[in-house]
């Protein structure tokens, strides 16, 4: 007899954030799709798995106004600095911070704000979250997958008003 095993959301969300944890390499190439413009970037991630009760969820939950300053599940902190090779080159830094309640990934900031959003979730399967996120009249709509032990793919649609505007497409390698 084959017994079967139902994990909850939260569980299968803070294996998935652990197995994210590490240093990675992200090349990456977003796509205009009215102009054809095509732009490449390279970045070092650090991605930091973040328990239930960390300080970093706590300012997160604060953040988002949330009752229960202790509620959200698990979280990841990611650091990266970005590399834009033509036609704009530029270098950023910055970091991102994620908790998660329900199917809500709470976040400090968004793509293109400083602001705190959401983004509901999903996990298509314990490798796979998929995420849409809206504000300021756009959306973003994202897929994140971790294959083997070393590596991940993302893939962004970046719509506003109900028209896709840009591709992202993400090939990350695990450093450490």
């Amino acid at each position: 007899m084959i017994q079967t095993v139902e994990l909850d959301l939260a569980t299968i969300v803070e294996a998935y954030f652990q197995q994210s944890e590490g240093e990675w390499e992200s090349h990456r190439r977003y796509y205009t799709l009215k102009d054809g413009e095509t732009q490449e970037v390279i970045s070092y991630l650090t991605v930091q798995f973040l328990p239930p009760g960390s300080e970093p969820l706590i300012q997160l939950a604060r953040m988002h106004q949330l009752e229960d300053e202790t509620v959200l599940t698990s979280g990841a902190l990611t650091t990266w600095q970005s590399n834009y090779i033509g036609p704009s080159p530029k270098t950023l830094t910055g970091s991102t911070l994620f908790g998660v309640l329900g199917n809500l990934l709470y976040r400090d900031r968004g793509f293109s704000t400083g602001k705190p959003i959401t983004a509901q979730f999903y996990m298509r399967d314990p490798k796979t979250m998929c995420l849409k996120t809206e504000y300021s009249g756009n959306s973003f709509e994202e897929e994140v997958k971790l294959i083997g032990t070393q590596y991940r793919t993302r893939q962004t649609i970046i719509s506003r008003a109900g028209e896709e505007q840009m591709i992202g497409q993400y090939l990350e390698k695990r450093l450490k």
